[in-house]
């Protein structure tokens, strides 16, 4: 009776784990990280979701690698052992989308490459995968990529429908009455701090 309570225990740990990233630690709208893919490219929901899928996938890998390899680097030379793991991820995640995916990487642009920098990766890879085995790692990984990655595709599909009038590229037949604000700069900041506000307050319900 007491190894099926530890296992259902344990099971419960690792769904916290994911599901923390998801509400709890939602890097967008909770630890408010990341925030330059996310303004700069979130003018549609398809765009916010490739972004996310994108630094979700390297979250996972570098995650999964660093917290095999975390008792081999060196304290000096941690940080910059990190960026390679993370930067070789990118690397790989960027090639594929050029080939396979090239107008969505022609979308997002500078930004792909840039997920090397992007204190949410590194961020988890020194408080997390540095830290834990690596199946918690990788739920880490999925926990706060998923998060990251509803969280754009929520700002870019408002944007989308407020600026555009469209969802996903589809058209609702509303584009001319769509203030053009939405799909700009200051359109990212306002519906980002609404979101976030809306957020917050059902998370803490």
């Amino acid at each position: 009776m007491r190894a099926k309570e530890l296992r259902k225990e344990a099971k419960m740990n690792k769904l916290q784990i994911v599901l923390s990233g998801i509400i709890k630690n939602n890097p967008t709208f909770v630890l408010v990280l990341g925030m330059c893919p996310t303004l700069g490219t979130t003018t549609s929901a398809i765009n916010g979701m490739g972004m996310g899928v994108a630094t979700m996938a390297v979250l996972i890998m570098s995650n999964l690698v660093i917290s095999l390899i975390k008792n081999f680097i060196p304290d000096k030379v941690r940080i910059p052992a990190f960026i390679v793991v993370i930067a070789s991820f990118v690397t790989i995640i960027q090639m594929l989308m050029q080939a396979y995916l090239p107008s969505l990487y022609a979308s997002l642009g500078v930004f792909i490459p840039l997920i090397v920098v992007n204190c949410i990766i590194l961020g988890r890879a020194e408080a997390f995968a540095s830290k834990n085995g690596a199946l918690d790692s990788i739920l880490d990984g999925v926990g706060i990529g998923i998060g990251f990655t509803l969280s754009l595709t929520a700002i870019g599909a408002v944007r989308e429908v407020l600026g555009s009038g469209a969802i996903f590229g589809y058209s609702l037949g509303i584009s001319d009455y769509m203030p053009l604000v939405f799909v700009l700069a200051p359109g990212a900041f306002l519906v980002l701090g609404y979101l976030m506000v809306l957020f917050n307050k059902l998370a803490k319900k």
